[in-house]
């Protein structure tokens, strides 16, 4: 018998067409997206993992991979989907697979948006204390510990941090200066943060002892 895709869904996804096909849109937050936590970062695994499941983690990974590699959103095959997560086929309203897409709605990674969509979020925002008093004891000691730190660094300063972090391993990797500027604007950083960024990660590498004499960041030829 050929597998089918679930048509029939808990009232809070978008009613999935017949077709098994369902539009992933990004879900647009400013302040979400300023100071969330990427699904595939340590954050997530460490805390959200036992709040969201395992499937839930893992459809959620994917659906932001392949949102950076298509920003505007894309068509999900639900079947195909499924069994690449290991989650069965899809084919029915109890399935794993749907259950997955129905925990991101509960948690409020994502929500319907047109018919036969779902926006879903490309952050995951700061668990909240009724999410973490869930967490084992000493896993709530460590995020109440990680929250004190963030409180004694600024906002500007930590997110410069963290874009010159980010900056120096794509320069690390090979990036030129300005591909290196280009994919943190496209991570949402300021754009006066990502020149500064991409700058000092160029200048850093170029100071140290394994970068190679020659190279210099493209557009900066005298």
């Amino acid at each position: 018998m050929r597998d089918q895709p679930p048509t029939h869904v808990p009232a809070v996804l978008p009613a999935l067409p017949a077709s098994g096909v369902l539009a992933v849109v990004p879900w647009a937050d400013p302040v979400v997206d300023a100071i969330g936590h990427d699904p595939r970062s340590a954050y997530v695994e460490t805390y959200w993992l036992g709040i969201l499941g395992p499937s839930t983690t893992w459809l959620l990974r994917h659906l932001v991979t392949r949102l950076e590699r298509s920003p505007a959103g894309f068509d999900l095959a639900l079947a195909d989907t499924a069994r690449a997560l290991g989650l069965g086929d899809g084919g029915s309203r109890h399935s794993p697979f749907v259950r997955a897409l129905t925990r991101l709605v509960q948690f409020d990674l994502g929500h319907p948006a047109d018919p036969g969509a779902l926006a879903v979020r490309r952050k995951v925002p700061p668990m909240s204390r009724r999410q973490l008093v869930r967490l084992p004891p000493a896993l709530q000691e460590r995020h109440q510990a990680l929250q004190a730190a963030d409180l004694r660094l600024p906002a500007f300063e930590h997110q410069r941090r963290r874009s010159r972090q980010l900056a120096l391993s794509l320069v690390e990797l090979g990036e030129e200066l300005e591909a290196v500027e280009r994919q943190l604007l496209a991570w949402r950083f300021h754009p006066a943060l990502a020149r500064d960024a991409a700058v000092w990660a160029w200048e850093r590498h170029l100071r140290s002892p394994a970068a190679a004499p020659e190279r210099a960041p493209a557009g900066d030829a005298a």
